[in-house]
């Protein structure tokens, strides 16, 4: 083993190479980034492998071509910086920077290459389809981290695998153009698991048996790899940095799943829909919450959107994944955490998957708004039929025999249709009684204020909540849409269920 490792960044000016070094010594993005930096050593005992490692840096202003060529020739690994929001950067790569480090066939063994995408805070979508053809045309190089000097993502793990290629090189083990090394994995594979491997890919079972392969004959490091790179810590529980991903939402803006989320929700409910009947039954949907520590949704759920027979279709599923993500949204990252979505679809994190919608405010004073989902709070006294109303919505009439039993929700969700385009409205319950305290959060879309006509207290209830809450200086509150809502459309359509809702509702308990 070596006793000691020397990185070399090298890239097209403008990249970063000297912020990504600054960023790993500081721990924090430079204010001012000086043309080259000074050669770094960072010391064995703070190194995952305990080896002294060197950075130096390069700058094609301050150095000559001669200068260049001499600590290529010194470097152990060169790591290949590009701006993943630049593709001339990507395409230097293969006619400027390997040609340049690796073009003289007669050095003998080639330098392992680190490819480093830079500044992926810009191009949240990443580069990997840009840089795979170049990985598979030159075998000299190692791996492809895409990271920000900017976030300090990924950079402390971009240096261990500068660090790994030249501690534990895959030149001398594997044949990148023979691929000798991957069949004879299969063979191993398929000789000792039946099905292990199928249509030329390994299975489960396959997959399953070559890491029990790999903890048997020490080659732990190998299965750690593995699950750090899916979220996994030491405790072999998903981290809490994996699970809870930073998401900045600012005060009066809501939170939606984005296209893609839905998406990948639907392919996981078609997924665990075996019989291809359109809904979950309660053994698929345990299946599904299979791979969380408890399931995430309790009995509440035949109360809080449209069930059929005790089954969840695609309908409520769809619209108990929306309310999840407007109510609590470091839950609905915590669910996509647990069903993979990251690396199912390649992506940094589940804060990928959520829209944070423009301030309400803005939405008033422009009139008119992008957001898909929208609150209702259904305020009364005690006894007005609030819950009747809120199972109405979801077509449970009084004395239904198809009303699901149990406790009642104090959130309903179902669609509306506005301007021939599917909205989420979400139904919430709250008493007259706890409004009237000064803590309480009114904030909402719209406002239903319901009463009992044979009892003349619940109407001073709602009379007092609406004088009390909103009535500020003769104007409405601004922080919310109580009694209007910002597209005359959408306040309509509520209108229109809601009062739809309630007649169905006095109909039944006739």
């Amino acid at each position: 083993m070596k006793r000691d490792v020397r990185i070399l960044p090298l890239g097209e000016a403008q990249v970063g190479k000297t912020s990504l070094i600054l960023s790993l010594v500081g721990e924090e993005f430079p204010e001012e980034v000086p043309p080259r930096a000074e050669e770094i050593t960072i010391p064995a005992d703070v190194t995952p492998e305990k080896v002294p490692t060197h950075i130096v840096d390069y700058s094609e202003a301050e150095q000559t071509v001669e200068e260049l060529q001499d600590e290529i020739h010194k470097a152990n690994v060169v790591c290949v910086v590009y701006d993943v929001s630049e593709e001339v950067t990507i395409e230097k790569i293969r006619t400027k920077w390997i040609p340049l480090v690796n073009g003289d066939t007669k050095r003998g063994p080639r330098v392992p290459i680190i490819l480093v995408g830079n500044k992926s805070d810009l191009r949240p979508g990443g580069s990997m389809e840009a840089v795979l053809p170049i990985m598979s045309q030159f075998p000299e190089i190692e791996t492809c981290v895409e990271c920000s000097a900017k976030n300090l993502k990924n950079i402390s793990e971009l240096f261990y695998y500068a660090q790994k290629a030249v501690l534990h090189p895959t030149a001398p083990l594997y044949d990148p153009e023979a691929k000798q090394a991957l069949e004879d994995v299969k063979v191993v594979v398929s000789k000792n698991v039946a099905g292990g491997v199928r249509d030329d890919r390994l299975t489960l079972d396959g997959f399953l048996f070559l890491n029990t392969l790999f903890i048997q004959r020490g080659r732990h490091e190998t299965t750690w790899t593995i699950l750090r790179r899916f979220g996994y810590g030491d405790s072999l529980e998903l981290t809490a940095n994996y699970l809870c991903p930073p998401l900045h939402v600012p005060p009066g803006c809501s939170t939606e799943l984005n296209h893609c989320s839905y998406q990948f929700v639907q392919k996981m409910f078609e997924k665990h829909d075996r019989d291809r009947d359109g809904a979950l039954s309660p053994a698929e949907l345990q299946s599904l919450f299979s791979v969380f520590p408890a399931a995430p949704w309790g009995p509440q759920l035949p109360r809080t959107v449209r069930t059929e027979a005790g089954r969840l279709p695609l309908h409520g599923y769809l619209c108990q994944w929306t309310l999840v993500t407007y109510l609590d949204v470091q839950h609905c990252l915590e669910h996509l955490g647990y069903l993979g979505f990251p690396t199912l679809c390649e992506q940094d994190s589940q804060a990928h998957a959520i829209t944070v919608t423009r301030e309400k405010r803005l939405d008033q004073e422009k009139g008119q708004t992008q957001r898909n989902v929208f609150l209702c709070k259904v305020v009364g006294a005690r006894g007005v039929g609030k819950s009747s109303f809120l199972q109405a919505f979801l077509g449970h009439g009084l004395g239904d025999a198809g009303e699901p039993a149990g406790e009642p929700s104090a959130y309903t969700i179902d669609t509306v249709l506005v301007n021939g385009q599917e909205k989420y409205l979400i139904l919430c319950e709250v008493g007259a009684d706890s409004l009237l305290t000064a803590s309480a959060d009114a904030t909402c879309d719209i406002a239903c204020l319901m009463f009992d006509s044979s009892h003349p207290r619940s109407f001073s209830l709602c009379a007092s909540v609406y004088k009390a809450r909103h009535l500020v200086h003769g104007e409405l509150h601004a922080t919310s849409f109580w009694l209007r809502v910002a597209l005359g459309a959408v306040g309509a359509a509520v209108a229109a269920v809601l009062s739809f809702s309630l007649y169905r509702v006095l109909v039944k308990s006739r």
